[in-house]
């Protein structure tokens, strides 16, 4: 159990709300001329799945906050140079590469378990390191097969060694090939500056958490510890020196934390309206959700489709700081097609048709339509049809 810290600053829920949507980038002017990498660092990571409808949600992450930017650049930004690096934070992630030294515990902690389910044969990791070092970038099937013929989780011993070397850290993943990992060593792929396990578990614990702090702006012990995968005591450990500063919010039942540069000035600045990934960061944790905006959001992916309220992949809606509804989108040819779509009220329908009509011209659909009887409210589907139009 935490000790209830004593706040140095008391917020109203609707403030606590505006520094979150700040802190995510989704309040105030966008730094456009750092792009994606910059949105990268500011948020620490962006999740990665397989899932992918309008994009993949590494893909929608970086538009929901600057809009149509080119998803050619969005690979680049993430994969070209030595920017960004796989890891496991919060799940498989996309981070900048100045964290590397950050993970170090992580990498400890996986070194310390060394087989996870997965026997492997003697020689087959060397010999796995020795074939990147000769030949370069390899996917796991170009290093002797991904799987064996079982069921998908049935890995190759090629397979298990490079993810294997991946956790520990000496192998890194350097692109996304066809959605297939692209190994290489990490003496090659890490600037010489990072690569390097010296940071003791406590700095690396403190600095993530102090990251995540910043990228949450406001946040329970739970949701900030969540943002990496962290373990409840572990923040503890290292909450005063990471530098975050004790608040009470309005409505919040649980202790709070917040980065003191969020509360030096008034968040202020133009909304995004946009559709947003379950994985998106501002909205992935669904407590935290239903604390700051009053909605309940769950990813029904993996619901069998006869027990679905909101759709295969739901995508929240984000207008003037609140979430207003859900889509969920599909293509088909040129159009994009809102299979099912989820309105709070009347004053919704301008954002979600906004919402549709940029995603549309976004993925190069010149056409978007609904399916009538899947609008929760009957009677404003000539107006959001209109608007559409």
């Amino acid at each position: 159990m935490t000790t209830a810290p004593r706040p140095a600053a008391e917020l109203s829920a609707d403030e606590a709300r505006r520094i979150a949507l700040r802190a995510q980038g989704f309040l105030g002017t966008p730094d456009r001329r750092a792009g994606v990498r910059g949105v990268l660092r500011a948020l620490g990571q962006v999740q990665l799945d397989t899932i992918s409808v309008l994009a993949r949600s590494h893909e929608l992450i970086p538009y929901a906050r600057l809009g149509a930017v080119g998803r050619t650049p969005v690979e680049e930004a993430y994969w070209s140079g030595t920017h960004a690096f796989e890891y496991w934070s919060h799940a498989a992630c996309v981070l900048p590469v100045e964290e590397w030294p950050h993970f170090a515990f992580r990498r400890r902690a996986y070194r310390a378990r060394p087989q996870w389910h997965h026997e492997l044969a003697p020689g087959t990791y060397a010999k796995v390191i020795d074939q990147l070092r000769d030949e370069g970038p390899r996917t796991a099937t170009e290093l002797g097969g991904a799987k064996n013929k079982g069921e998908w989780w049935d890995w190759s011993d090629a397979k298990i060694a490079v993810e294997r070397a991946l956790m520990y850290g000496e192998v890194v993943v350097v692109e996304r090939r066809g959605w297939k990992r692209v190994y290489d060593l990490a003496e090659r792929a890490i600037p010489q500056a990072l690569l390097h396990d010296d940071l003791d578990d406590a700095e690396c614990v403190r600095r993530l958490v102090r990251q995540a702090g910043e990228a949450l702006g406001v946040g329970t012990r739970a949701d900030i510890a969540d943002y990496h995968r962290l373990r409840g005591e572990q923040f503890d450990a290292v909450v005063e020196a990471a530098g975050l500063v004790p608040v009470t919010v309005a409505g919040w039942a649980k202790p709070a934390w917040a980065d003191p540069a969020a509360l030096a000035s008034e968040p202020r600045g133009r909304h995004r309206t946009t559709l947003l990934s379950p994985f998106d960061s501002l909205i992935w944790e669904r407590a935290r959700t239903e604390r700051i905006f009053g909605f309940t959001h769950r990813l029904e992916a993996y619901v069998p489709k006869q027990k679905r309220v909101h759709g295969y992949f739901a995508m929240p809606v984000l207008a003037g700081g609140r979430l207003v509804g859900r889509v969920d989108p599909a293509r088909e040819g040129r159009t994009l097609v809102a299979r099912q779509v989820t309105l709070d009220g009347p004053k919704a329908v301008p954002a979600v048709a906004r919402a549709l009509r940029e995603a549309a011209d976004w993925v190069g659909c010149d056409a978007v339509s609904v399916v009538p009887e899947r609008v929760n409210h009957p009677r404003l589907v000539p107006e959001l049809v209109g608007a559409l139009g």
